[in-house]
């Protein structure tokens, strides 16, 4: 059993890079697949959000799991490298239970990332490559996250990256009540900063997504209208604030769309938000004048105020888990001696089933009974001793002594007084 994490996240990577190793949602189980099969690893999990990307598997060869993702996003290994941390055993245990916590997440204590490894972890049903040790890990780490959350003030004073975006807004803007809010995308973040922007009675409200009946779906909860991708273009000049987080692996808003609304605007001011990884908006869209660009490293900043309130419960989330980790750990180690305990057992099955062949036959052909059975338990003794008895006959002056303490301890033998 090598339960083995690594990954890269907001804390050990620029934006630029963790969008350049990003799982887009619909590949996700083609990449576990893929990762599976190629013998990278028993079993795999991959957890890709736009704060990080990490896979948590069962492998025996941690180094190979590493080149499978350089080579998944056929890029050198060498630029993933100074971003990457890699977690064997205990510390993955400890940093799955971490990231479902909220204590690893830029904003301290948020519920957001519980749901997202949930996800991902169905994901890994489906794909068929969550196993034995996998599940058994999870399963564990929703325990310890629930527990950190209902025992604990984690999620005090939380200022969500919904709420950031509003507060950023609102620097810009003397009111969000009288502009008009785009949002690009329907997936949960982007319902979320609905929520808090729908709160504030803007003037108007788009949806702008994929498919428009999604985008009726989150329109017709806040009060707002729905439209296509492909209206952006002509759409695009009529919103004061836009809200942008899809699965695209490519921009949606590109400089050129963005100068085009800007003239329309007569440069009126464009508050853009872009919380996709890969990003949504073209980094040369920054560039632009009367444009405040911000990305989700860009909120971070404003999403500490309030964080100092909840420290004093991160020591406490980090006794549940510490002593969570103890426990998986335990479990683990019960688990590699299972072998053994089987090899141990079917070793022993085959001269208890000799034996009582043995005894049957002999029984068949009318030998005393009690002659039989006495001749059978000698015959049992002997073999199940035989091994023990050989290794203490002929082990060396050094071995001796953990073999005589071996086997006290598993016979229960005392020292003749």
């Amino acid at each position: 059993m090598q339960l083995f994490a690594f990954g890269i996240n907001h804390q050990t990577a620029p934006l630029s890079v963790r969008e350049q190793v990003s799982f887009n949602v619909n590949a996700v189980e083609e990449a576990l697949r893929s990762m599976v099969d190629q013998g990278a690893a028993k079993e795999a999990t991959i957890l890709s959000t736009c704060n990080r990307t990490e896979i948590y598997c069962n492998t025996t060869e941690p180094a190979r799991a590493i080149d499978w993702m350089a080579e998944f996003h056929k890029l050198p290994q060498r630029e993933i490298e100074p971003y990457l941390y890699t977690l064997p055993r205990e510390l993955a245990v400890k940093h799955a239970f971490r990231v479902a916590s909220g204590l690893d997440s830029m904003v301290l204590g948020e519920p957001q990332i519980l749901g997202q490894m949930k996800q991902a972890v169905r994901h890994a049903e489906q794909a068929g490559t969550l196993g034995f040790v996998l599940h058994k890990l999870f399963h564990r780490t929703f325990s310890v996250a629930k527990d950190v959350r209902t025992q604990t003030e984690i999620g005090a004073n939380l200022i969500s990256m919904a709420a950031a975006a509003v507060k950023l807004a609102e620097r810009i803007f003397p009111s969000i009540e009288g502009q008009r809010v785009l949002f690009i995308g329907a997936g949960e973040m982007i319902e979320l900063n609905a929520v808090h922007f729908a709160a504030r009675n803007p003037a108007h409200i788009t949806v702008a997504n994929r498919t428009l009946e999604r985008a009726q779906v989150l329109a017709r909860r806040i009060n707002g209208h729905a439209i296509t991708l492909n209206e952006l273009p002509e759409q695009l000049a009529q919103h004061d604030i836009i809200i942008t987080c899809t699965a695209s692996q490519l921009p949606i808003l590109g400089k050129g769309m963005v100068e085009r609304a800007l003239k329309q605007r007569k440069h009126r001011p464009l508050f853009i938000v872009d919380l996709a990884v890969p990003r949504d908006v073209e980094q040369e869209v920054a560039e632009l004048r009367d444009v405040f660009l911000y990305t989700v490293d860009d909120l971070a900043e404003v999403v500490k105020d309030g964080q100092d309130a909840r420290q004093g419960a991160v020591k406490e989330a980090e006794v549940i888990i510490d002593s969570g980790v103890a426990d998986f750990v335990n479990w683990m180690d019960s688990r590699e001696v299972v072998p053994t305990i089987r090899a141990l057992r079917d070793h022993t099955e085959r001269h208890r089933r000799h034996e009582f062949d043995k005894a049957q036959r002999a029984l068949a052909k009318g030998e005393d009974p009690i002659r039989v059975i006495e001749q059978m338990s000698a015959a049992l003794t002997n073999k199940f001793l035989h091994a023990p008895t050989h290794a203490l006959n002929h082990a060396s002056a050094e071995q001796r002594a953990a073999l005589l303490d071996a086997v006290h301890q598993l016979h229960h033998l005392h020292d003749p007084e």
